[in-house]
């Protein structure tokens, strides 16, 4: 492939909703530039996006693909990086880090589902990083697809901004060609990926001057010029409508809808058109960053004239293809065989081969201008979110902004000995994907696995059985349950044992009470008078309690608030020693904090759900059945509630789906832990029966 310049290339992103069809948007546009002979379906598992085995087996995206496509455009070949992203909402790390890239989106609505989640979703994204967009609205090839329906739609939802740049041309129900808004022609498709003009159907006429219409008057406010020739009753040349439209859309002030069919690679001739004129090039955007060496803000036009700065937005581990940091340059040029410094990690780096990645395939190039987007193979420090310059002129980028995961599951070894392979594997998927997080829960002695939702945990765990020959099985996890005491109680433990020679002796009385701080395990004082028991064996006594709060007599559970105050007790001038009086401690503890009236305590969390409007009603209801306690709401002023609650962190399990399936798809929480409380008596009887039975059968 060729190299280009800043102003030849640009960055589209593929968004929308799960199933929507932008893999086959994607597979048809390379089959128009030439990349494929033969169109690949995600049914038949071979298409260029969708290369590994679980995106094959599963017939979904589950990671972002990179498609370069080489187009003749107006003003000669222009470079379109493409950027496939899955369409289910488990994977949206994958989203925000092509985001982070693209210049520009593409839309995808399915014409039979029309606007789903995934699409408002889609825009909601744009909107948040000011991406002009397209919406291409696919598989208009189908009997019941409705443009005019999903258009109206689509204008309800997002309001004026929506200018169809293309009308429907249908003959015995069958999609056949379209009319050109913008330039007030049919045109009729007589191939694959090819078309030709055509009349303009007479029942399109009115549609059509509504929709052109809206789009002269879009093209008048752009200068105070051309309003007077508008209400002068002038016409406007096609040249003055075209760059008109291109700068509101990449303004954000119109977006284009334009149709087709990716199943029959109809249409997507002329969004390649419309991504070379309506879109920009990345030269039109400012790279923001920090100088390291004044500590100062950093901006720069994307450049190649400059010194050589880039962002690392993604890495694809594969035990097959190995390692490629991907990354978009921002200023200067990376050609292979040089020393590049990583900024993060303050090291220098050695760059082998340079290339471009199209689905699985590594294509090697002589060198990446500024604005491109490329990869470079077994960097050995440099990771996702790292930004790489030259050392005397250190450039920092702000990393992805990615989604915090919320979901959880336990994960078990399934084959003992294989604890370091599960390890070194996980650490190989999270370097993949940053919405992975593997966490070692101590106080519970479990291994937690956290993702954005159910699914993209099962995929972790093909994985690593595919790809890593590791097996492991989730399970619901633990609660981080602790235990404290309600009364104060006064309690003797003597240890007393005879065995020939020294024996050994230590008797305590001790007070234990609630401390008032339910942060800190126990709190240890003394009131001995006269010598009772010896200064020397303190140590011992507090050493005692320190032990038995690390695992309570009620359930098992970390104990906290615990005041231990030593009082009395007695001594043995030879059998007395530190080990006696720990024991003995120990024996009161387990006594004393058995009559103290004890209690579990319960983890609770901050929980903020955001929802539309019309689903708050639910949401309370489903937080009330889980023991929550709503605290508020607070309205977002754009049809969007927040509600926030309390609630028990053992209630959260789940939560995830159930929230997605109460509001198809568009909820979305977060939390953190705030406090401990008491546990309902129901619930402490549950889990202190589990407790139990766990210790019955060995597992506590």
């Amino acid at each position: 492939m060729n190299v280009y310049g800043t102003q030849q290339i640009r960055n589209v992103v593929l968004l929308g909703h799960g199933g929507a069809g932008k893999t086959t948007v994607a597979e048809a546009m390379a089959l128009i530039c030439g990349v494929t002979k033969r169109m690949g379906k995600v049914a038949d598992g071979n298409t260029i996006s969708d290369y590994d085995k679980e995106e094959i087996k599963r017939q979904f995206s589950i990671s972002t693909s990179l498609i370069p496509l080489e187009y003749e455009g107006e003003e000669g070949m222009i470079k379109v990086n493409l950027l496939d992203t899955p369409g289910y909402f488990d994977f949206v790390g994958e989203v925000e880090e092509a985001i982070s890239v693209a210049d520009a989106a593409v839309i995808v609505v399915n014409c039979k589902a029309g606007i789903q989640v995934g699409t408002e979703k889609a825009w909601d994204l744009c909107e948040k990083y000011r991406l002009p967009r397209i919406i291409f609205v696919t598989n208009m090839d189908d009997d019941q697809a409705s443009y005019r329906e999903v258009v109206l739609k689509l204008e309800k939802q997002f309001g004026r901004k929506i200018a169809p740049f293309q009308l429907p041309i249908r003959e015995n129900e069958k999609f056949v060609g379209f009319v050109n808004v913008v330039k007030m022609a049919g045109r009729r498709f007589t191939g694959v990926g090819t078309y030709e003009e055509c009349a303009i159907p007479d029942y399109v006429q009115k549609n059509l001057g509504i929709a052109r219409d809206a789009l002269i008057e879009a093209v008048a406010e752009t200068s105070e010029e051309y309003m007077e020739r508008y209400f002068s009753g002038e016409d406007f040349t096609e040249k003055e409508i075209s760059d008109a439209l291109r700068a509101h859309v990449i303004d954000g002030s119109i977006v284009p809808v334009m149709m087709g069919s990716g199943l029959n690679c109809q249409g997507l001739r002329i969004l390649l058109r419309s991504i070379d004129r309506y879109f920009p090039s990345p030269d039109r955007y400012e790279c923001v960053g920090v100088d390291i060496s004044t500590g100062e803000r950093f901006t720069a036009k994307y450049n190649d004239d400059v010194s050589l700065s880039a962002r690392v937005f993604k890495t694809i581990v594969d035990p097959f293809i190995g390692k490629y940091s991907l990354m978009k340059i921002c200023t200067g040029t990376l050609k292979p065989d040089s020393t590049i410094y990583n900024v993060n990690k303050e090291t220098e780096e050695k760059v082998g081969k340079i290339y471009l990645l199209r689905g699985k395939d590594a294509i090697e190039v002589p060198e990446l201008k500024a604005g491109d987007i490329g990869a470079v193979a077994k960097l050995a420090v440099t990771q996702t979110g790292d930004t790489i310059a030259v050392r005397s002129a250190p450039i920092l980028y702000h990393k992805p902004q990615i989604s915090t995961p919320y979901t959880y599951m336990r994960y078990k070894t399934v084959n003992k000995g294989d604890d370091d392979k599960v390890s070194s594997a996980l650490s190989k998927l999270m370097e993949e994907d940053l919405t992975l997080r593997a966490v070692n829960d101590k106080e519970n002695r479990q291994l937690l696995l956290y993702g954005i939702g159910d699914q993209q945990l099962e995929v972790a765990v093909s994985k690593l059985l595919n790809r890593y020959k590791v097996e492991v099985e989730l399970s619901k996890p633990k609660v981080a349950f602790r235990e404290t005491l309600r009364k104060k109680v006064e309690v003797q433990g003597k240890y007393k044992k005879q065995s020939g020679g020294h024996g050994q002796y230590g008797d305590v009385k001790m007070e234990f009470e609630p401390s008032g701080d339910l942060e800190t395990p126990y709190v240890f004082e003394e009131r001995v008078f006269g010598g009772a028991v010896p200064k020397n064996y303190f140590p011992a006594v507090e050493k005692g309690i320190q032990e038995c709060v690390q695992k309570g007599p009620l359930a098992g559970y970390p104990v906290v608030g615990l005041k231990a105050t030593l009082v009395d007790g007695s001594y043995h001038p030879v059998d007395s020693s530190e080990l006696a009086f720990k024991m003995a401690a120990t024996m009161a503890f387990k006594k004393g904090f058995m009559d103290a009236n004890p209690v579990l305590l319960e983890p609770i969390a901050s929980l903020k759900v955001t929802v539309p409007d019309k689903f708050t009603g639910d949401i309370m209801g489903d937080l009330n059945r889980r023991r929550g306690r709503v605290l508020g709401m607070n309205s977002n002023h754009h049809g969007k509630q927040t509600i926030e609650a309390d609630i028990p962190m053992s209630e959260l399990f789940g939560y995830n789906t159930d929230l997605r399936s109460m509001t198809g798809g568009i909820g979305e929480f977060e939390y953190e832990f705030s406090r401990y409380e008491q546990a309902p008596g129901d619930v402490q009887k549950k889990e202190v029966e589990a407790r139990a039975s766990q210790a019955e059968n060995g597992e506590a």
